[in-house]
């Protein structure tokens, strides 16, 4: 089966009126920003570096979600500068080794959703998904209920993926 696709170049214009441009609060009021700034037992930050972090997802997808985050608040991966985005790329694959020697997954999701139109949730500060996976991992409760069933709790994920965490390698 092929997708059929309609020519409405009309419909620009209307797209461009409603859609606007992702709200950007700032700093102040950016859940990133907030975590970055709180201890790392209180906001399940797993690890720090110069100008990247990574984070336990608060609403995660499967046990041993995070999101690793440039630490200064800026929307486009693109408007990172070299070091903040090697920084950003070299925890990212930090975190998918920790969350292997963790979780033993069948598999990862390493995701960005870049824009609100995008499916970001914070859509003013960049931040990448690591998360395992497993065959099966979505069942009948996911399909007929609309709800995930995690086995445990967000700081024991945090205690897992922390300790699981490779040894510190120079991101410069």
């Amino acid at each position: 089966m092929s997708l059929d696709r309609i020519w409405s170049g009309w419909r620009a214009a209307y797209i461009e009126s409603v859609s606007g441009s992702p709200s950007d609060d700032g700093p102040e009021g950016c859940v990133l920003c907030r975590l970055a700034a709180e201890p790392d037992d209180v906001s399940l930050v797993v690890r720090r570096g110069e100008r990247a972090f990574a984070v336990m997802n608060a609403y995660p997808y499967t046990s041993g979600h995070l999101m690793v985050a440039s630490l200064r608040h800026e929307p486009r991966l693109d408007g990172l500068d070299a070091a903040e985005a090697h920084e950003l790329m070299t925890m990212i694959q930090q975190a998918t080794t920790a969350i292997s020697e963790a979780y033993s997954p069948d598999g990862l999701n390493v995701g960005a959703n870049l824009g609100r139109s995008a499916g970001a949730g914070v859509p003013g500060h960049v931040h990448v998904h690591v998360l395992p996976r497993w065959g099966g991992d979505t069942n009948f409760v996911t399909t007929i209920a609309e709800a995930r069933v995690l086995p445990e709790d967000l700081r024991t994920s945090w205690k897992k993926v922390r300790s699981a965490w490779p040894p510190h390698r120079s991101t410069t």
